[in-house]
């Protein structure tokens, strides 16, 4: 099954689209927590894979397309930033559990429109159509980055 079918039946969203969407923001928040290096290692390993066989060029991708992120500003911010942190604490830089799925919520842009997501069985969507995509070494050095809640979703997807 595509990638993108994956991540729209496990999530529960009705439209190719708003997987497509979601996806790019969980990869955002899952790339603040990383390295530039370890997320270049995961993007490597996305390239070349398809989303979804089509000839519709808003869909014509390859996963590693949304884990770089097609906003290039959001790009370049992703990559010259220092990663936050997963700890919980004061300060903007910090990824608890909480905020990784707030994020996720909120800058999707189905939110806009006040469809209401579940949070966590979006990530887990995502989480498992990628997991399907990487290597063992990556799976491991993606974990090592995500807080609490989120790396047992992570763990179990």
């Amino acid at each position: 099954m595509p990638f993108l079918e994956k991540v729209m039946l496990k999530s529960g969203l009705e439209d190719l689209f708003d997987a497509r969407d979601v996806t790019e923001v969980v990869y955002r928040v899952m790339r603040d927590l990383m390295t530039t290096e370890a997320s270049d290692r995961v993007a490597e390993e996305l390239e070349n894979k398809e989303v979804l066989p089509t000839e519709d060029k808003a869909l014509k991708m390859d996963v590693a397309d949304l884990w770089k992120d097609t906003n290039p500003i959001v790009g370049f911010l992703s990559r010259v930033r220092p990663p936050f942190k997963k700890h919980h604490g004061p300060g903007l830089f910090n990824i608890d559990d909480d905020r990784f799925l707030f994020r996720v919520k909120n800058e999707a842009p189905m939110a806009k429109t006040g469809f209401d997501l579940d949070r966590e069985q979006v990530v887990s969507a995502v989480f498992s159509a990628t997991k399907e995509e990487l290597s063992q070494e990556r799976i491991q050095e993606i974990a090592q980055y995500l807080p609490g809640r989120v790396r047992e979703l992570w763990d179990a997807a």
